[in-house]
């Protein structure tokens, strides 16, 4: 290259790195001020386009609809226990103030003289959401003869979470129908041994305050008494295990069981048929208790 066109290279070079330092030098300020001003201001900084900017902003802070939030189950509840118990020719009555100000625009029962009290019970016993804001709620109302009716109730939620209010009468529907239940995996056998006497110990202690219960626990599970004891004897009626290995009911240090016991426990107003899911592990001879499980256990292992 001529001596005289070497000169501008070095020139073009020195604009290029000014450029280049004055960049890192803006995109470090940019950083630290976004640092400053929290972690949203920080996304922004360090993500480039709009696309990013919203992606960032819905993964912080997922959207979900009020209707989801808010469950008006035990809000209808209330609402059908009062308008069964209200009447139109008295609707000054603590029931019929309560079931008109959930229901401005639904009328009140128009109940003959002489008619049978209200439900003894009301209990939500389904919740269905619709669309928006709008819900069914399925409640049973038992009464003292026995009937049971069951009611389907129009609700909407409010957008905040906070309100409710039921949009028509209630109506007489079909109840929940009884569900198959899954087959039982407690199906060994547990004859008489030391894991039939450990539960029933367990369970004496447990339920009526025939001793400690801490003495038939592993190390480390921390348990407490139903207190006060409400039973004064519990006896076991049978005990089914899901592993093999219980039916001897031999303690093998290391062997861990899931046991189902059926009991029979007595107090001043009769006799009660209970049943108590434990978890159990061998240890120096004896069994002991590693868990109180609620539910039942169904066939694959989990929990209902």
């Amino acid at each position: 290259m001529p001596p005289d066109k070497a000169p501008p290279a070095p020139a073009a070079s020195g604009i290029t790195l000014e450029r280049m330092r004055r960049r890192v030098h803006l995109s470090r300020l940019a950083t630290w001020t976004a640092i400053a001003a929290g972690p949203i201001a920080l996304c922004i900084a360090i993500t480039s386009g709009p696309t990013t900017v919203q992606a960032a902003a819905a993964q912080a802070a997922p959207a979900r609809p009020a209707a989801q939030r808010s469950d008006p189950a035990g809000f209808a509840q209330l609402y059908v226990g009062a308008w069964l118990r209200s009447s139109a020719d008295d609707a000054t009555s603590a029931q019929a103030r309560l079931a008109q100000s959930m229901a401005p625009d639904v009328e009140l029962p128009d109940r003959v003289e002489g008619a049978q009290p209200g439900p003894e019970s009301v209990a939500a016993v389904r919740s269905a959401h619709r669309s928006g804001d709008v819900w069914s709620v399925t409640v049973a109302a038992q009464y003292a003869d026995g009937r049971l009716r069951t009611f389907a109730v129009p609700v909407v939620a409010g957008r905040a979470g906070g309100s409710f209010t039921v949009t028509g009468p209630p109506g007489v529907v079909a109840g929940p129908v009884r569900a198959k239940a899954p087959q039982s995996p407690y199906r060994v056998p547990v004859a008489e041994g030391r894991l039939l006497s450990s539960v029933g110990e367990f369970l004496s202690a447990y339920l009526a305050g025939a001793g400690e219960v801490d003495r038939y626990l592993a190390p480390g599970v921390r348990l407490s008494a139903v207190s006060p004891a409400p039973f004064g004897g519990v006896t076991v009626q049978q005990v089914r295990a899901v592993e093999e290995a219980a039916a001897a009911g031999k303690a093998v240090d290391g062997a861990a069981v899931h046991v189902l016991v059926q009991v029979e426990a007595r107090d001043g107003d009769g006799r009660w048929p209970l049943a108590y899911e434990l978890a159990l592990t061998a240890r120096s001879g004896r069994w002991e208790v590693t868990g109180l499980e609620s539910g039942a256990r169904l066939q694959d292992g989990g929990r209902s």
